[in-house]
C-alpha cells in the first residue's frame, strides 16, 4: 500500500510526540555494560519493556547442539554468552497484512581504555545533538527505534495488520548465533529490518566473517643463549606476514564480485589480539594470535577456513622452527557467509518510500565490510533482509556516538515502513 500523505504526517507526528521518551529509553539501554556474557540484565529490561506493551513474550537460551549442526553457526567457545534471547510478538486482530521481523542486538564490544573516552563509556551523555556511549550507535538506538516506531503507530490509533516479531538478540559481535537461534527456534516472516548504524542507507551487499586462532609453540631459553631456544612470538609474526599475502590474493579476486570491485581493499585481515611469553628475559615458548578476516558473498565459510589452514601449513613447512612444531589453527567465533540484497523486492520499495517521506531524500545503498545479522534472514529464511539505520561515529572505537536527529528520521521511516509493509488496523 502507498500511505496517504495525511496519514504519513500523522504517524510522523506520533514519533515526534514520543521522542523524548525514546531518547530516555535509549539512554537506559546504554547504561547497561552489556559486553559479551554480561547481557542478561539488559535482556531482562527489554523483556519487561515488551511485556508491558502486551506483546506475546518468548525468552530462550542457545541450543548449542542445534547450532553445532548448522553450517552457518559460529564456533562455540568458553567465552560464548549464555544470556537469553528475547522476542515480543504483536499479533493483529485479523491477520491481513504481511509479517515482519524487527531485530536488534544488545551485546557491545569492549570499551578499551576508559581514559581515552571524553565521557564514561556507559554514561550516555548528550552533547550537540549526539548521544555518546558504548553501544549508543551499535546498536541500542536502533533497538529503541524498533520499539518506539510501533509505539508511534499505537499513539496514532493504529497497529500493524500483520504479525511483527520484535527480536532482541546477543552474540552479534562474536558469532551471529543469537540471530541464527531465532531461525532455529522457528521464527519466520515475509521480511526483516535491522536498524544497524548505516548512515541512513540500505546495505546492498555484506561480507562474511571468520574468526580464528593460531597457537604457536617454541622452546624456552635464557636470553644469554637465545640460539638454543625458539621464539614463538617471532614465529607468530612470520605467520602473519605470510597471511598478509593471502589477504592480498583475496583482494585481487574482487573483480569477480561486482558489488566489491570498486572497493580499494574489501578483504581485511585483522590481528585483533596477541598473547605470549612469560618473562622479558626468557625466549617465549608460546604465542596465541586471534584473527578476523572477511569473505566475499558466495564464498563458503568452510572453503575459506580450509584455505587458511592450508596456507598456514604450507608456510610452516618452509620454516625450520615451525616445521618441527607445526602451529595449530582453530576457529573460535564467526563462521559466517556474506549476502547480497538483490534489488527489486517489494520490501525495499516500501522502505524507499518510507525513507523518502521521512527524510525528503531518496534512499541510498552501500556495501559494508562488517558482519551483519541480516545474513541469517537473507541466506536461511530467504526473505528480503533490510539493514538500514542512523548516522553514527566511533563504533568499535572510542567516543562512540549516534546522531539523534538521524535517529528521529530513521524511527519515522521504520514507522512508515511498518505501516506500508504490514498494513494498519485500528489500535
Amino acid at each position: 500500500m502507498t500511505l496517504d500523505p495525511d496519514l504519513a504526517a500523522r504517524l510522523m507526528d506520533a514519533v515526534d510526540a514520543g521522542f523524548d521518551e525514546q531518547v530516555a529509553f535509549t539512554q537506559a539501554l546504554v547504561r547497561f555494560p552489556s559486553t559479551r556474557g554480561a547481557e542478561a540484565p539488559i535482556q531482562d529490561f527489554v523483556h519487561r519493556a515488551l511485556r508491558d506493551r502486551f506483546y506475546a513474550m518468548d525468552r530462550f537460551t542457545m541450543d548449542r547442539d542445534a547450532l553445532a549442526r548448522h553450517a552457518g553457526a559460529g564456533r562455540i567457545s568458553a567465552e560464548h554468552s549464555d544470556a537469553p534471547i528475547v522476542i515480543g510478538t504483536h499479533r493483529p486482530r485479523r491477520d491481513t497484512g504481511r509479517s515482519l521481523i524487527l531485530q536488534a542486538h544488545v551485546d557491545v564490544v569492549p570499551t578499551g581504555p576508559a581514559e581515552m573516552w571524553r565521557h564514561p563509556p556507559f554514561e550516555p551523555v548528550i552533547a550537540e545533538g549526539w548521544m555518546h556511549g558504548r553501544g549508543a550507535a551499535d546498536m541500542k538506538a536502533g533497538h529503541a527505534a524498533n520499539i518506539f516506531a510501533l509505539d508511534a503507530l499505537r499513539r496514532a490509533g493504529f497497529q500493524p495488520a500483520g504479525t511483527v516479531h520484535v527480536e532482541s538478540v546477543v552474540e552479534e559481535e562474536s558469532t551471529g548465533n543469537g540471530a541464527l537461534m531465532t531461525h532455529l527456534r522457528g521464527y519466520r516472516a515475509d521480511a526483516a529490518l535491522i536498524p544497524e548504524p548505516q548512515d541512513e542507507r540500505l546495505v546492498r551487499a555484506n561480507v562474511g566473517v571468520l574468526w580464528f586462532e593460531i597457537e604457536v609453540r617454541g622452546a624456552p631459553a635464557h636470553v644469554r643463549a637465545m640460539a638454543e631456544g625458539a621464539n614463538a612470538i617471532d614465529a607468530a609474526y612470520r605467520i602473519i606476514a605470510d597471511l598478509r599475502g593471502l589477504e592480498a590474493e583475496w583482494n585481487a579476486r574482487k573483480g569477480g564480485h561486482p558489488h566489491f570491485a570498486a572497493e580499494p581493499h574489501p578483504i581485511n585481515l585483522n590481528l585483533g589480539r596477541i598473547e605470549g611469553g612469560d618473562w622479558a628475559s626468557s625466549v617465549p615458548s608460546r604465542c596465541r594470535l586471534s584473527c578476523r578476516i572477511s569473505l566475499y558473498p558466495g564464498t563458503r565459510a568452510g572453503d575459506a577456513a580450509r584455505e587458511i589452514e592450508a596456507r598456514i601449513a604450507a608456510f610452516a613447512a618452509t620454516d625450520p622452527m615451525l616445521a618441527a612444531n607445526p602451529p595449530r589453527v582453530s576457529f573460535n567465533g564467526f563462521f559466517a557467509e556474506g549476502y547480497v540484497l538483490e534489488p527489486g523486492s517489494a520490501a525495499e520499495a516500501a522502505l524507499a518510500d518510507a525513507h523518502a517521506a521521512a527524510t525528503g531524500a531518496p534512499l541510498g545503498t552501500m556495501i559494508t565490510g562488517a558482519y551483519l545479522d541480516a545474513r541469517v534472514h537473507a541466506l536461511y529464511d530467504r526473505i528480503p533482509a533490510l539493514c538500514y539505520g542512523p548516522v553514527s561515529r566511533g563504533i568499535h572505537g572510542v567516543d562512540e556516538a549516534v546522531d539523534l536527529a538521524s535517529v528521529r528520521r530513521v524511527t519515522k521511516a521504520i514507522a512508515l515502513f511498518v505501516a506500508q509493509w504490514c498494513g494498519l488496523e485500528p489500535g
